[in-house]
Parts: C-alpha cells; structure tokens; sequence
C-alpha cells in the first residue's frame, strides 16, 4: 500500500510521502493533445516523485510508528492466503469497473500497462491505467488509477498496513475504516486546493486479507475553474466497489 497523495511532500501518487509493502509506480499515458506544462505533466510529476519516495516509505513507516514493526509487534508467521492467487493480467481480473462507469481508459502510449512477478516468498501484480473523464472536454479531465495485490508467503503483513496506515493518519489524510472486505480495510483521501491555479486529489482503498495485500489509489490534478473532481463520497463508494470486486476476482 502506498502512502500518496498531495500534501508535505509536494504532489503526487504520493504527495506527502508513501509507505507501504508496494512501490508506486508512474502512471502511464497522458491526455492526447494536452497543454504542454498543464495539467497531464503535474500528473507525470506527481506519480514520479510518488515512485521515489516510495522507496524511503517503509522506512517512514517504521520510523513515525516503530512500536507497529518489528520483534515488538507480535506474530510475525505467514497467514494463510486461501484461495488468493496471481494472474498474468490484473488489468483484466482487476478492472475497476465501477471507476470507468466516469472514466474511460486513455490508451495512448504505454496505459494500460500491467505486471507480474512470482517469488517463493512475494507474489505480486500490478496495473496502471490514464483515464479521461468520460465526455469530459477540459485537460484537467485525466486521472491515473494503479492497482496492486501482493502475496506474502513469509511474513505477516498486518504490522505494515498498520504502520501504513498511522503515517496517513500522522500526515493530514482523512481515514476511514471499510467494514466487509477481508480482514482490515481502510479508505484515504486529501484533497489540497492550496494553489491557486491546481487542486490536487487523491484517494485509496487498502485491504489485507490474510497474507494477501491489495490497494487501488485514485490520482488527479484539476486546474482550478475548469473542472470539479469527484467528492470523496464519490471517490471511496467507487474504489470500495472496485476493491471489493478484484478481491473476490483473485479467489477465483
């Protein structure tokens, strides 16, 4: 799970930072025809420094909650993955159906894009998609939406959701906890109009589910005027759907 977003950090798939099991990845694709300078490279920008810091995320983790890592907190054994299992598309098996119902894939350049790696201790796929609002005319009508499951077959991971979690929480993001998928699930949201001319959003869903991870973050920078993103009711009844249904997706 990455901790992302606008905010501290500056913006991006990550703006305050990330945190999380997962690297972030950059988003693929952009507007066609989009200004140069405008919105879709403050969206490049975002989800590239989103990818950097996910690299120092872990370790923002540890250090802002260290009493949720490591020896000291708890069982550290694997949990069961039941039926979770990888796909060599999680584009398909994952698509985020209810999200496209506003958007649709922009599939110039290299979106969608998707990957998969099998390890004897993690499992993981991704999928990273450039969306256009659907009948949307304005450039700051693009969002990027990544998502990611892993399979941890050598640790526990509830200490890192936990930790993952608290960094959010530590750095202004609005939290709230999703009852019925998986184990423990949460939603994040910021949404930062602190420029004048950009209003930067950003949204994510995280599950854990035994030993298995899963998060779907929503990305997008609006210039201020010309559009009106979705409200985070909007934004979370969208990605808890579409978490929902690629969990259940990886079951089968």
């Amino acid at each position: 799970m990455p901790l992302a977003g606008p905010g501290p950090g500056g913006p991006g798939h990550a703006g305050p930072g990330t945190a999380g099991p997962g690297p972030v990845p950059v988003p693929a694709g952009g507007a066609p025809g989009g200004r140069s300078g405008g919105n879709l490279r403050r969206n490049a920008v975002w989800a590239f420094v989103g990818a950097l810091l996910a690299s120092a995320g872990w370790t923002t983790a540890v250090l802002v909650v260290p009493g949720m890592v490591g020896s000291s907190s708890g069982d550290s054994a694997p949990r069961s993955l039941g039926s979770y299992h990888v796909s060599d598309d999680f584009c398909a098996v994952g698509k985020p159906n209810r999200l496209l119902e506003k958007y649709s894939v922009n599939t110039t350049g290299s979106s969608p894009s998707h990957h998969t790696d099998r390890n004897p201790a993690l499992d993981s796929m991704n999928c990273s998609m450039s969306l256009k609002r659907t009948g949307g005319t304005s450039d700051s009508e693009y969002a990027s939406v990544y998502l990611r499951a892993d399979l941890h077959k050598a640790v526990n991971p509830a200490p890192e959701l936990s930790a993952n979690k608290e960094t959010y929480r530590t750095r202004g993001y609005q939290i709230s906890n999703i009852p019925g998928i998986g184990e423990d699930a949460y939603f994040v949201y910021k949404d930062d109009g602190s420029s004048d001319k950009y209003r930067d959003v950003y949204a994510e869903v995280d599950v854990r589910d035994g030993g298995m991870t899963f998060y779907i973050t929503y990305s997008a920078s609006y210039t201020q005027g010309k559009a009106t993103p979705p409200s985070m009711d909007e934004l979370r009844t969208m990605l808890q759907s579409d978490a929902d249904s690629a969990v259940r997706a990886m079951r089968k």
